[in-house]
């Protein structure tokens, strides 16, 4: 997965989001959004930025309805924040990378 997000779906998130030991930051997403399109280059430099640190993904809410419900995702694109299997913060819409990247920061300690 070198320096590329992981491609989170209903069938592997929990094993690879909910259980890992990693912070991970989830981007729910689909085709259509034109902001989800906005960020995504910026997600793709966030995985380069915090691989083997954080786990960096996107989850296509279209082709994963049933994680997107369970999470109450009704806006797209939304950033979730996951340490320790709890989701610990959220970030609705575009925001710049470094303000993405604080967020992330202050749960990696």
């Amino acid at each position: 997965m070198s320096g590329k997000y992981f491609a989170a779906t209903d069938q592997n998130f929990r094993t690879e989001i909910v259980e890992s030991d990693k912070v991970a930051l989830v981007d729910f997403w689909a085709t259509w959004c034109g902001p989800c399109m906005m960020l995504g280059p910026v997600i793709d430099e966030l995985a380069n930025d915090y691989e083997g640190k954080a786990v960096i993904a996107k989850l296509n809410v279209d082709e994963n309805p049933g994680i997107a419900a369970k999470y109450g995702i009704r806006s797209i694109p939304s950033l979730l924040l996951f340490k320790n299997g709890q989701v610990v913060d959220q970030i609705l819409g575009v925001l710049p990378k470094n303000q993405i990247s604080k967020k992330i920061d202050e749960l990696i300690v």
